[in-house]
């Protein structure tokens, strides 16, 4: 009798037809179950917006700064926890919940003010854990001192926007940081706790990235031992910088089977016991300008189900220990 793509499936992290090392995986073997991850609004800016370090912000960010899942920052973190778990609760039916410091840069204030809210944060109902996003060069020392505190009373990770190790990328996008700075800001977070999960963002279909740059970007990373990786798609959002340039005829983005294959070619390449926190990018559907099949996230997690089968292949196969 022929095995099902789940019987005949070789990863050793999965308990369905995944051949990565799926967050959904990481979350029942953590918590116990699936649990909601509730995206909270702090009301924080950006070193790259308020002229610290730039202006103008990444060229693909929406004036929410990746928050625009989130509800106003004038409404009280409690009250936006309440609703959007409200909302999810129909799909998500699980007491479990991870608040999300997700809009702008999450650390990117007084070390006081951060204390009242990460400690509200993890006392809400049904808080298992707490994820805070945030920018590598946004990570002063009493602010370190407090994440590794935060760790002692929870499951924390701290997710570091990378999207390229390469600095001609990072100008070009205005990241306003270098990859050395993000190597800094990486290690004395590691030093201060073990018990801080790291998650870095890497972005596929920059402007002027090859596929090789692409690879590059996962090799590079996979060095440094990440807890969890977060692959995103670059799509283009209305009103933002990334726009202009591509209404100007200055910016293609990836097909669909190009992100296909160049997903499956850094899974290939990444450790097999880092987590895949993220496999793809959706864009608020109103905003969204391109590429349009980018809408339909279920197709492009299935797509690189089905390419890693075909490959017979999985995440980590071709990694090599150094």
């Amino acid at each position: 009798m022929k095995l099902t793509q789940r019987e005949s499936n070789p990863y050793p992290y999965s308990d369905s037809n995944k051949r990565y090392y799926t967050y959904d995986y990481y979350l029942r073997h953590t918590f116990g179950g699936k649990c909601m991850k509730i995206p909270l609004n702090g009301g924080f800016t950006c070193p790259n917006i308020d002229g610290s370090r730039g202006r103008g912000g990444c060229i693909f960010c929406s004036s929410q700064g990746s928050g625009d899942f989130t509800l106003p920052a004038t409404m009280p973190i409690a009250e936006q926890y309440h609703l959007i778990k409200e909302r999810m609760s129909s799909k998500w039916r699980t007491a479990r919940c991870i608040p999300y410091f997700q809009a702008h840069t999450n650390t990117y204030a007084p070390a006081n003010r951060l204390r009242r809210l990460y400690e509200e944060a993890i006392s809400l109902p049904g808080a298992v854990g707490l994820n805070i996003a945030t920018r590598p060069d946004a990570l002063p020392d009493d602010v370190v001192a407090l994440l590794a505190e935060i760790a002692e009373k929870t499951v924390l990770t701290v997710e570091l926007g990378l999207q390229s190790v390469h600095d001609t990328t990072a100008e070009r996008i205005n990241r306003c940081h270098t990859f050395s700075e993000f190597v800094d800001g990486y290690n004395r977070l590691r030093r201060a706790s073990k018990k801080i999960n790291l998650c870095v963002h890497l972005i596929n279909g920059l402007p002027g990235e090859n596929k090789e740059m692409m690879l590059e970007n996962v090799r590079t990373l996979s060095a440094l031992s990440p807890d969890q990786i977060k692959l995103h798609l670059l799509y283009v959002l209305r009103n933002t910088p990334l726009a202009r340039l591509y209404l100007r005829g200055e910016y293609k983005p990836l097909t669909a089977d190009e992100y296909t294959q160049i997903v499956c070619d850094q899974l290939e390449i990444l450790p097999p016991d880092t987590v895949i926190a993220r496999i793809t990018g959706d864009g608020v559907p109103e905003k969204l300008l391109a590429p349009e099949w980018s809408r339909k996230k279920l197709v492009v997690m299935n797509s690189i189900d089905r390419e890693l089968f075909h490959r017979n292949t999985w995440q980590g196969k071709g990694w090599r220990r150094k």
